[in-house]
């Protein structure tokens, strides 16, 4: 029997802050108690903090088909190195997840390689409502549409097919909100004004929060029609969080997050950073940015996400119009939240809840999310009072950059625990155990 003895730590779950020693026996915590006798391996934790380890419901890994820039092995090896210790990717890859055959096919591929536990969505499109309706819902995390611009097949923007996704979807329905037909229109005009040299600055206006507003509100609507789970992905405007309610999220049929870029960024970034930060939807103003913090603390946005979307560096350097969108960030998800402890945005009882707790709730993810006797053992260790320096030669992303680089975070991650493992301390890799498909207690 595999065991494994955490003393001396400071517990930092279920809103409060507990001194106790957690032992691990076959993945899971057996006691939680003030003090319990060293059995196994041992870690002396004294002066750390033991949180549950992040929850990540939005990463694109970039496999199959784009594995250029990343895939499940490398990214995975990210996420756990940053204290995410479960995530759940998308379905917008070559060819993108429409139906359950190819669902599957990720799965193998995660079953192989993944250093975290790991889910996939289905996609959804125009077309495939047959394939939507046979989703277990006790297998696969969520459905994903996007009702603003994708790449391939993935768009929908069919009444028809909106409405029978929002009726017939067995699972939680997760939207990109931003309207199409509006972001087209401001680019149109910014190439007549500046052809193909148009600056990066005017993300933000083409990429609007009129776009994101007018889509977000749609969704709104469907989901109440239908009375659909409804769950909005990267708010990035003060304007949309009015949309939402304040209160816990098992209580919400409507949900929304924030991603850290949109935590961290702002539009007076861009001319620093350039397109490094182009992301869609787009980094807007310092006000937007201190409205979702304030969101995040009241309980109108429900939880953090990264949307981990690695790319060549060599592409990002590209003009405004060929820069692709997206940047890597799963790696230091923690740590930008922690940051906002620092800055006295957030206390540091509440960041379980917004990391681990609330997404765990809101997926119906089994056994996990809490530091709780029975739960897998899926932990992190965090020094508040280190700092942690983000340097090219750190960084695990197979595309071997960070919008962050150089920046000094004011805590450093120092190990992470996967279904018990001891899988990151210290910056090294210690073992290379693959972390295990997640359940969900609906269907």
């Amino acid at each position: 029997m595999k065991q494994l003895t955490i003393k001396n730590c400071t517990l930092v779950n279920e809103g409060s802050l507990l001194e106790r020693d957690v032992l691990i026996k076959n993945g899971r915590i057996e006691k939680i108690e003030a003090s319990i006798d060293e059995e196994g391996d041992f870690i002396d934790a004294k002066g750390l903090h033991l949180l549950p380890g992040f929850i990540d419901d939005q990463v694109h890994f970039r496999e199959p088909g784009l594995t250029e820039r990343g895939n499940i092995q490398t990214e995975s090896i990210a996420a756990v190195a940053g204290g995410t210790t479960s995530f759940m990717d998308m379905p917008n890859v070559i060819p993108p997840t429409l139906n359950l055959e190819l669902w599957n096919e990720k799965i193998k591929i995660a079953e192989q390689v993944s250093l975290a536990n790991y889910s996939f969505y289905m996609g959804s499109s125009n077309t495939n409502i047959e394939d939507i309706k046979s989703i277990d819902a006790s297998q696969v995390c969520g459905l994903k549409v996007f009702m603003g611009s994708s790449t391939g097949n993935l768009l929908v923007d069919d009444q028809k097919a909106l409405e029978d996704i929002f009726n017939y979807s067995p699972v939680i329905i997760t939207t990109h909100c931003e309207d199409t037909p509006l972001i087209t229109e401001n680019e149109k005009k910014a190439h007549e004004k500046y052809g193909e040299d148009i600056p990066i600055e005017l993300h933000e206006e083409i990429r609007s929060r009129e776009a994101c507003l007018i889509s977000t509100k749609k969704a709104i609507e469907l989901a109440r029609q239908f009375n659909a789970k409804l769950h909005v992905l990267h708010i990035s405007t003060k304007d949309e969080i009015e949309l939402f309610k304040a209160g816990p999220v098992e209580e919400k049929l409507i949900t929304a997050e924030v991603c850290v870029p949109h935590l961290l960024f702002s539009s007076e970034d861009y001319q620093s950073l350039g397109s490094l930060i182009k992301c869609n939807p787009s980094i807007k103003s310092n006000t937007d940015k201190q409205a979702l913090r304030q969101a995040l603390k009241d309980q109108t946005i429900d939880y953090v996400a990264t949307d981990h979307a690695p790319h060549i560096l060599k592409e990002k350097k590209n003009t405004y119009s060929t820069a692709p969108s997206g940047m890597p960030s799963v790696q230091h998800s923690l740590l930008a939240v922690l940051e906002m402890v620092h800055e006295g945005d957030l206390e540091l009882t509440e960041v379980p809840r917004i990391t681990s707790h609330s997404v765990a709730k809101r997926f119906e993810i089994k056994d996990r999310g809490f530091i709780r006797e029975g739960f897998w053992a899926d932990l992190v260790l965090v020094n508040m009072n280190d700092t942690y320096e983000v340097k090219k030669e750190k960084i695990f992303y197979k595309c071997g950059w960070s919008p962050f680089e150089s920046y000094t975070f004011k805590s450093r991650i120092i190990e992470t625990i996967v279904n018990g493992e001891r899988i990151y301390s210290q910056g090294t890799i210690l073992s290379d155990t693959i972390g295990k498909k997640l359940e969900f207690t609906r269907g």
